[in-house]
């Protein structure tokens, strides 16, 4: 089953790029704004050529990693705080909800005056979207643990920090999980429309300036490529889901 899966997978892309070139050529779609696979291929063998490409690529992915894993952290840590502190959790509940409900790519101005059309702006735009989704959801997952189960460690003498590390963060490790796989996402939303604002390098900087220059073909390389690049990333969680939740198990 596997298998089959994995083949019909790849002659559904493979049909999916023909129909388009083809497309192309015989121009039943407009090949100046929709481009196509070979103009797209050809476009990234000269950017890879001049090496020019793997700056744009290594600037965004550094900093897609770098808003990714500082997100997760200070989001997960956040919502132990609040666990924690059951009164910080009360005064704090209705200021996340309206923090989620915000425009947070909105914000991605203020944070340019604040911080400075660079690195730190970028990163605070990401920051922004995916903190606040982090906290969230894992703090709603430490309140769902089973209270039996954190019983049975008071009932040992455990004060509230050893129910937290012995039940409550590795019943929660699903829930953590799930909240990387989403903050892949999320941090590449951040990343790009924050290259979009501020950065002279990147991949968001070759979309918007292939739009400003109406190449096409560059925008849509582009967006292939951040596609390739969060697959990756998707594939490293799914590969640290299995180590975490194999191991809990």
């Amino acid at each position: 089953m596997s298998l089959w899966v994995r083949i019909t997978q790849i002659v559904l892309l493979v049909i999916f790029f023909a129909v388009w070139e083809i497309a192309a050529r015989m121009q039943w779609i407009d090949g100046l704004l929709f481009s196509s696979p070979n103009r797209i291929i050809q476009l990234l063998y000269a950017k890879v050529a001049d090496g020019s490409l793997f700056l744009h690529i290594w600037v965004t992915v550094l900093e897609t990693i770098a808003g990714f894993l500082l997100g997760t952290l200070l989001g997960t840590a956040f919502a132990a705080l609040i666990w924690l502190s059951p009164f910080l959790s009360r005064v704090l509940d209705p200021y996340l909800v309206v923090a989620n409900s915000l425009p947070k790519v909105a914000l991605g101005p203020l944070f340019i005056v604040a911080l400075g059309p660079g690195l730190l702006s970028i990163i605070a735009t990401t920051l922004s979207i995916t903190v606040i989704i982090t906290i969230l959801n894992v703090y709603t997952s430490f309140r769902e643990v089973d209270p039996n189960q954190q019983k049975v460690i008071r009932l040992f003498g455990g004060n509230r920090r050893a129910v937290f590390m012995k039940a409550v963060l590795p019943a929660s490790y699903p829930t953590i999980v799930s909240t990387l796989k989403v903050n892949v996402g999320l941090s590449w939303v951040g990343v790009i429309v924050g290259e979009f604002l501020v950065s002279k390098e990147g991949l968001g900087y070759l979309i918007i300036y292939g739009f400003q220059v109406f190449n096409f073909t560059l925008v849509i390389g582009s967006v292939f490529i951040i596609a390739i690049a969060a697959t990756l990333m998707y594939q490293g969680v799914a590969y640290l889901e299995g180590k975490l939740i194999g191991k809990r198990d």
